[in-house]
């Protein structure tokens, strides 16, 4: 890495860890990915459904709910639906099938298919919104993919349904499943503790990139997912924001943000729009991962910290 490298790596570390800077509020709505009926341990999807609608609530917050439409595409996928839809809460295509469109695979014509199932699948509830989330963050891995699938939308009244604070919670969610699979009553502190932690630190990674590339506070959005790891701490997730001085909009509110409307010049092209356009910065674009989030990046970490719990509780007993 170069002396400039090491320069841009060091202030985003720097920004990460002051609390007084004078970028103070910060702003930031949740959207959901992947609403889905499937059962899991412990909570149905009904209950599941009710304890996140519940904790929006709580916090008087309206969220951006990204449908992928063969998940919910039958009676009880509808009933969610509507839940959310009578909550006033967005609803927004997340295609049909998710799709890699990254795939060499995949073509333009047949990805812009499966985006208008995904549309024919939320347009006749009262919060529809046409805004588009590409399924994994990915928006074509070549310049005509990328330029093509952005003509579609335009045309369609459609816009980039942009993150802009990235992470892994649907890797937590997983291993906390298949922990409940094998001991129903299974202790999910560590897990807990570490996805609140995740979630933290990379809000303030991103918060800080932003202020490196833009110069100036930008509402953000969150990406999770409609799950049992949200379901069941959600509601602390969200106070522990709070507490650390962000402040929760409505999505409606943190989309008018004009970061949003920005189509960065890159390929492959995907990510958060904060990644994307960092990466058209050459300094900065050096010290960027990628894939910006993946379980490549916490499974160790994770693990780490379930042995380190596990000997402390160990201890005393």
């Amino acid at each position: 890495m170069t002396t400039k490298g090491y320069i841009i790596s060091f202030l985003i570390i720097f920004f990460c860890f002051q609390s007084n800077i004078d970028f103070a509020q910060k702003f930031l709505a949740i959207t959901i990915d992947d609403p889905t009926i499937e059962e899991t341990p412990k909570l149905n999807w009904q209950m599941r459904d009710s304890l996140i609608l519940r904790t929006f609530d709580k916090h008087k917050i309206k969220v951006a709910l990204f449908v992928c439409g063969m998940k919910v595409d039958n009676l009880s996928g509808r009933s969610l639906l509507a839940n959310w839809d009578s909550k006033n809460h967005m609803i927004c295509n997340h295609s049909y099938s998710h799709l890699y469109y990254n795939s060499k695979s995949k073509s333009t014509e047949n990805f812009i298919n499966d985006f208008k199932n995904g549309d024919s699948t939320i347009m006749t509830y009262r919060n529809y919104t046409k805004l588009f989330r590409f399924p994994y963050l990915k928006e074509g891995n070549t310049v005509g993919k990328r330029d093509s699938m952005r003509a579609a939308l335009s045309k369609l009244g459609y816009r980039n349904g942009h993150v802009t604070i990235d992470a892994s919670d649907w890797y937590i969610d997983a291993l906390i499943t298949e922990k409940l699979k094998e001991d129903i009553d299974a202790d999910l502190t560590p897990y807990k503790e570490y996805y609140l932690k995740h979630i933290l630190e990379r809000a303030n990674y991103y918060d800080s990139l932003a202020h490196l590339v833009f110069k100036r506070k930008i509402s953000h959005t969150l990406l999770i997912h409609h799950s049992l790891l949200n379901a069941l701490f959600l509601d602390d997730l969200l106070s522990l924001l709070e507490a650390k001085g962000w402040k929760l909009i409505d999505a409606k509110k943190a989309y008018e943000d004009k970061v949003f409307l920005k189509q960065p010049n890159i390929e492959p092209c995907g990510e958060s729009i904060i990644w994307q356009c960092a990466s058209e910065i050459e300094a900065i674009s050096k010290t960027l991962r990628y894939p910006a989030e993946d379980e490549e990046y916490e499974k160790q970490p994770l693990e780490i910290y379930i042995k380190e719990y596990t000997t402390r509780t160990n201890k005393n007993k």
